[in-house]
């Protein structure tokens, strides 16, 4: 019963905590946080202690796979250095520099590493929704680098705890070896699985089962890279890219309109419901440090988010400088970006749900039989850099983003008027050959040419900016017209069910017509 309680308390803390952050303007992410301190104090939830496999294996993939899905591939190609240097360097010094603020603080050098790899690496959920008014290059090199980084974390991660229970030993090939078959594995395993899928979604015609295999294909690549001790987070994230670049020649229309319905409300309640976790873990260790160690650990807290910001805008700085100085290629220097805009990037490297789920993993006792040196301290000063990036820096963010003044970022736009524009040109080209080819009467024929030749002028007076152009006021009175038809068709459709003339199975069918013709109308059927 305790299981469906808390269930029921994750998604009212989820609904709680979005609804006010929305009311009040303050990022939902940092009152999620708070929702879930306060439920922490419940004495039914004081005692429940969140298993790291439920981050690592239930949540994280999902949240991995569609971030993966809705990022920008071209983006990664074109600041491919960048992101690799962020994703593999910056996470080894963050924890190298974290590792020696903790040794600093009096922990031994196993635990103190173990911190390092479970605070370094950022979390592309919380970039998402905390830094999502950036522009789209600013904001795809912090989803990529979230997503890469982890690899290199779990790494460290692995290395620190095994030379703690004395099962690993620390000598250049064999560190060598682990990243290379974090990595290659990884990446191994997400093409395997990617093209199992492709082959899958071919084949199979039911919606249904193909989105049962687009929801299995996260989980595999994570199990199969496990079971191999390869990197499953990167195994994730290659088969999303993957698939990204083939489904939408791939995927049938009917399956994308079904998936696009099930992942964003899925991902949103898995990602609020991670962010009340934190706060809720958070109570938990509290509980379980003495007062001299609570003492040391919230100062603690505050030495190792110092470092974390310190380390980052040292990097982010002396790396560009660096590379300007070493490249000076003329591409280059169009890939460069302002100093202001380096100092956003380097506040909006926020800690999530790998941080959370890294330190959750550390083992609760050594080989030995005896505990593991300073787990509760551990998870607690891990817990607490999550809340104070999440809080702190998602709370100075908009200020700083205001404060750089970053050019709006109009690409995207131009972009979409750029494809409408041409897509609608060729098929206005090739209506004629089609019209031939399927035997249409001239009627239907000259119908769809009006449609499209509409449609056309509608873009084409977007791209030129006239709200006034008449062909923008003919589509707005004409959309206006079609939903309010719309709703009269829907209203007459629900009075015949209720004078009992048409089943409710009927209503349904005819309802989810009406809906998607007027999500179309009203273009709300956008995915980032």
């Amino acid at each position: 019963m305790l299981g469906l309680e808390l269930v029921v308390v994750l998604g009212a803390a989820v609904l709680v905590g979005n609804v006010l952050g929305q009311r009040f303007r303050v990022a939902p992410p940092v009152v999620l946080l708070i929702v879930g301190a306060l439920i922490g104090l419940v004495p039914a939830v004081r005692q429940t202690q969140l298993p790291p496999d439920v981050v690592l294996l239930l949540f994280l993939p999902v949240l991995l796979y569609w971030e993966s899905l809705t990022t920008s591939m071209r983006e990664i190609r074109t600041n491919l250095r960048g992101i690799v240097l962020l994703s593999t360097v910056l996470v080894i010094l963050t924890a190298g520099a974290v590792a020696v603020a903790g040794h600093a603080l009096g922990l031994p050098w196993g635990p103190a590493w173990a911190l390092g790899a479970a605070v370094a690496p950022t979390d592309a959920t919380a970039v998402t929704a905390l830094a999502g008014s950036l522009p789209r290059r600013q904001i795809t090199v912090l989803r990529a680098e979230s997503l890469v980084n982890d690899g290199t974390a779990l790494v460290i991660y692995g290395l620190a705890v095994g030379i703690t229970v004395g099962e690993e030993h620390l000598t250049l090939p064999h560190v060598g070896a682990l990243f290379l078959l974090a990595y290659g594995g990884g990446a191994a395993v997400g093409v395997a699985v990617a093209w199992v899928n492709m082959n899958l979604r071919r084949r199979l015609d039911d919606p249904l089962l193909g989105n049962l295999v687009m929801i299995l294909a996260p989980f595999t690549a994570y199990l199969l890279a496990e079971l191999i001790h390869a990197s499953g987070v990167l195994a994730v994230v290659v088969s999303g890219l993957i698939m990204a670049q083939v489904a939408p020649s791939l995927i049938r229309a009917e399956h994308r309109r079904q998936a696009l319905a099930f992942w964003p409300l899925a991902t949103f309640i898995i990602n609020g419901a991670l962010f009340v976790l934190v706060g809720v873990e958070l109570q938990y260790a509290l509980r379980h440090l003495s007062r001299s160690d609570l003492r040391d650990a919230l100062i603690a807290i505050a030495a190792v988010g110092v470092v974390l910001v310190a380390v980052r805008f040292a990097f982010l700085f002396s790396s560009a400088y660096l590379i300007r100085a070493l490249d000076r290629r003329p591409e280059q220097r169009l890939r460069r970006i302002s100093d202001r805009a380096r100092v956003v990037s380097g506040l909006a490297g926020f800690r999530g749900a790998v941080s959370l789920a890294v330190a959750l993993s550390v083992p609760q006792t050594l080989d030995s039989g005896e505990p593991f040196p300073d787990r509760a301290f551990i998870v607690f000063v891990t817990s607490g850099v999550i809340v104070v990036t999440l809080v702190v820096q998602g709370l100075l963010l908009p200020g700083v983003v205001r404060w750089a003044r970053l050019p709006r970022d109009t690409s995207v736009d131009e972009e979409q008027i750029l494809a409408e524009t041409t897509a609608t040109e060729e098929a206005i080209k090739a209506l004629p050959q089609l019209a031939a080819e399927q035997g249409t009467t001239p009627k239907v024929v000259e119908w769809l040419r009006q449609e499209y030749e509409a449609n056309l002028a509608t873009v084409r007076a977007r791209r030129a900016g006239t709200d006034d152009d008449p062909a923008l006021l003919h589509n707005r009175h004409y959309t206006d017209l079609r939903l309010a038809l719309i709703a009269t068709k829907r209203a007459t459709v629900v009075r015949l069910r209720d004078e009992s003339q048409i089943d409710d199975t009927v209503l349904r069918r005819l309802q989810a017509a009406l809906d998607n013709e007027e999500v179309r109308l009203a273009g709300g059927e956008q995915v980032e």
